[in-house]
């Protein structure tokens, strides 16, 4: 018995030995975003929002859809714009020609004017009610990559889909961190078009979920950065003082069970709800202040997670601003950092980025990873 758990200690500080040295060296750049969404009827239109960004310096955004208002109104500035392909599009995107046309229409007229870097194939797809879109993500994937590399565009945008956490198994500790079995099988297909193409995995990770639903055990202080004692992974002797480290971490060790070490894990959404219904524990403008002030404090130190502490962890915040038309919970509509009027909700610190300020430091930058560019090809499964 010894014996054996001594094999699997060794397997865990040989794995985490690879997943903490496998891409490149730290650079020192700053990356943070902020989810745009569209989803109220008395939001500011897209000239304002553009100067707002000016405003606070804020260089990235992600669109849940291709707006041509957004992206044309965007062009010559300098923020950089992540577009979304709709869940309900998929299918036709299943047919190579509808993508190229896809890209021909939503991409390729913004270009070079608007800053596009990336396009989300799909949202949550893979934890979608509409489990039959799950066999259509991934082709469609190929086949917009495919038209990018046709017609000569491939080298600037990447191509990739973010995923809840859901798609978990287990993410405690993180070293436990697998992909539930039903979805391995595709989730290999995934991993293996991002491994190909360089392009990142996006997930999107939310402390605040974990904490509402087990806020007895679950220590607040953990999941909104604030001083703690915090939690040592017993496989690897890693320590973790924050959830959404934790979280990641889990995610790259899952990966990695599928035989993939090279992919680097950004965070599409992360945020915190500034008012929720009664049972919505811990949804309060306090938290949220708190939340998304110690993120953005850590985003600009540059931290990388502690498995990847050389990385810089590139996190896209939610949202925005609070979106009167979404449904469900309170919560939902209260996750901005602004008002539809363009008032901060709270204060996270981003006055200090002001254009008034002599600071030089911008809220987004660019990635940490080195990426080495090189002619691409079309992709395919074989």
């Amino acid at each position: 018995m010894a014996t054996f758990i001594q094999r699997i200690t060794i397997n865990y500080i040989f794995l985490t030995f690879v997943l903490s040295a496998d891409i490149g060296f730290f650079v020192r750049v700053a990356s943070f975003g902020i989810n745009y969404g569209q989803v109220g009827n008395n939001l500011p239109p897209p000239d304002k929002v553009l100067k707002l960004f000016s405003s606070f310096q804020i260089t990235k955004t992600r669109i849940y859809d291709t707006n041509p208002q957004i992206l044309q109104t965007f062009a010559n500035s300098n923020v950089e714009v992540i577009v979304t392909i709709e869940n309900q599009i998929l299918i036709q995107l299943n047919d190579p020609q509808q993508a190229l046309q896809w890209v021909s229409n939503h991409i390729k007229p913004y270009l070079p004017d608007t800053k596009i870097t990336g396009i989300q194939v799909g949202n949550e797809v893979y934890t979608e009610e509409d489990t039959t879109l799950i066999q259509f993500l991934v082709p469609a994937m190929v086949n917009i990559h495919n038209a990018l590399v046709q017609l000569g565009l491939d080298s600037s945008i990447h191509v990739s889909t973010p995923c809840s956490l859901a798609v978990l198994e287990e993410s405690y500790p993180p070293s436990a961190g697998s992909f539930k079995s039903e979805i391995s099988g595709i989730m290999t297909q995934l991993l293996n078009f991002l491994s190909s193409t360089k392009a990142p995995f996006w997930i999107n990770a939310y402390p605040y979920f974990a904490y509402k639903n087990d806020p007895i055990r679950i220590s607040l202080d953990y999941v909104l950065f604030n001083p703690n004692q915090g939690m040592v992974d017993p496989n690897t002797k890693l320590h973790y003082d924050n959830m959404l480290y934790a979280q990641v971490d889990a995610v790259t060790f899952a990966i990695a069970k599928l035989g993939f070490n090279g992919i680097e894990v950004r965070v599409s959404e992360t945020g915190w709800p500034s008012k929720g219904d009664p049972d919505e524990i811990g949804a309060s403008l306090e938290n949220a202040e708190t939340y998304n002030r110690n993120l953005l404090r850590r985003q600009m130190a540059n931290e990388g997670t502690p498995l990847r502490p050389r990385m810089r962890l590139e996190a896209y915040l939610f949202a925005l601003f609070n979106e009167d038309m979404k449904t469900g919970a309170t919560s939902e509509r209260n996750y901005g950092l602004f008002q539809p009027d363009e008032s901060m909700t709270y204060n996270v610190g981003l006055s200090a980025f002001a254009t008034s300020s002599t600071s030089s430091t911008s809220i987004s930058l660019t990635s940490s990873a080195t990426k080495t560019k090189v002619k691409a090809k079309p992709w395919s499964f074989s």
